[in-house]
């Protein structure tokens, strides 16, 4: 079956990895005005489905079940609920055996799927690919063949001003079509929830039941996927957000590859827009790109002679003005290729070639696990590396040792994941090692000093 899925997705990406931007335009005949967008959903609706997603949890009734101090007193009182929770949404054919994109949040965590066709083929499915931050999955339809799909845009043609339509299944009312514009782009940070990166913004109505619904453009090919809206009600105020087609054409190539999980080049660096008054004082006549505030050592950039304090202007020739963008086009890039960088140096503009690659998991991470004879029993450390500080989103210049997992007692005494230690009982920690040697030592009292999310936390407690 897996095979069957990478060969589908070989030949979609074969045939769609470089496409054409098609020359849009305007009805100019009253025969066209009259049709309206009929001939357009008659073409691309075929190829939008309907997708049923049902979540099974698990849930203990005790008032203290989210304090992690009372887990244990209550533990075993009250017997686990299984709960279901249903999930509505849209999804978009992407190639005649099936393979089917649509949101993260309406089929990440999905255990059963059940997708429908517009002339009502029902269809299960399995995730092939997803990614929360993304809000993106990657499905593949069972036994589908000469299915009606949609061709993949080169999302970065897309312009502002164009007619754009969203197809999906808003309030579960069945399939439904909304029209609008693309009203602006590189909305970073604009959508709602985990989304990341670059979004297309239309004001076509979109409501819920079209996450994972297409947006296509007026010659029927798709721009995005639908995401978000920004909303007070509840309904659509036309503005919606759709992740553009690049990023998709990326995902299925990762899931060609037989990625089982979405994999970002690593930037291994921190930065900010530059607004006007840092233009003023970097000597920019406009307020364009992202400066860099901190680079890793073992960054890509620092490698090709990007220091703190360049300008980058544009990443492959797409203009980069966030952080968020930046990850976006580096995504887009895709690893293993490199990318023409543009950066900006006390006035001076030339172009650097980056390296596309993971964050390195060097030098070794040593992880170390405390047992149950431990002060801190669970307690799961390892050394400072690429690898963690993006896993934990520390700091560039972090080190020393961080806390992946505080196990069960240690969660109750105040420490978390992600928190790194910088001494015991006033005794400096450098090495996962130390964290054992230190607590083979300890007393009755316990003192923990911590570097979290930049502030410094001491916690004291008995053993």
């Amino acid at each position: 079956m897996f095979r069957a899925i990478l060969t589908a997705v070989g030949l979609l990406l074969a045939t769609h990895s470089s496409p054409a931007i098609a020359e849009t335009r305007v009805p100019t005949s009253q025969a066209e005005i009259s049709l309206g967008f009929a001939p357009l959903v008659k073409q691309a609706a075929p190829a939008v489905v309907n997708i049923y997603a049902k979540i099974v949890q698990e849930q203990r009734r005790t008032p203290f079940m989210n304090d992690p101090f009372f887990d244990d007193f209550f533990r075993g009182l009250s017997k686990p609920q299984r709960h279901v929770q249903n999930s509505l949404g849209s999804g978009v054919i992407l190639s005649a055996g099936g393979i089917v994109v649509s949101n993260y949040h309406v089929v990440g965590m999905a255990t059963d799927i059940r997708v429908v066709t517009t002339d009502r083929r029902e269809y299960a499915a399995q995730v092939v690919l997803a990614d929360r931050a993304s809000d993106l999955a990657i499905l593949q339809l069972e036994e589908a063949e000469d299915l009606p799909f949609l061709e993949l845009r080169d999302s970065d043609g897309v312009e502002v001003g164009e007619l754009a339509l969203a197809i999906g299944n808003p309030f579960g009312v069945g399939q439904t079509v909304s029209s609008g514009i693309v009203s602006g782009l590189a909305r970073s940070g604009a959508a709602t929830g985990e989304g990341i990166g670059y979004f297309i913004q239309t004001d076509a109505p979109i409501n819920p039941g079209n996450s994972g619904g297409a947006l296509i453009d007026v010659n029927g090919d798709l721009i995005g996927i639908n995401t978000r809206i920004v909303t007070r009600s509840g309904g659509s105020n036309g503005i919606g957000f759709a992740i553009p087609a690049n990023l998709v054409r990326a995902f299925m190539r990762q899931a060609h590859d037989g990625a089982e999980e979405f994999q970002r080049p690593w930037a291994g660096m921190m930065g900010q827009p530059v607004d006007a008054d840092l233009a003023a004082s970097l000597g920019m006549d406009l307020p364009e790109g992202m400066v860099i505030s901190e680079l890793h050592p073992s960054s890509p950039f620092t490698k090709a002679g990007f220091e703190v304090g360049d300008v980058i202007l544009d990443v492959a020739g797409e203009a980069v003005n966030s952080p968020s963008e930046m990850v976006f086009r580096m995504s887009v890039t895709g690893l293993g290729d490199t990318a023409e960088v543009t950066r900006l140096r006390t006035g001076t503009r030339d172009v650097l070639t980056v390296e596309m690659m993971l964050a390195p998991d060097e030098p070794p991470a040593n992880p170390l696990s405390l047992e149950d004879g431990s002060p801190l029993p669970g307690l799961t450390v390892a050394r400072i590396n690429p690898l963690s500080i993006l896993r934990f989103q520390l700091p560039m210049s972090a080190d020393g040792v961080v806390i992946t997992d505080p196990g069960a007692y240690g969660g109750r005494v105040g420490l978390r994941a992600g928190d790194i230690i910088l001494g015991i009982n006033n005794q400096q920690i450098r090495m996962p090692a130390d964290v054992s040697e230190v607590l083979a030592n300890a007393g009755r009292w316990m003192k923990v000093d911590l570097n979290r999310q930049g502030q410094r936390v001491s916690l004291r407690y008995r053993l």
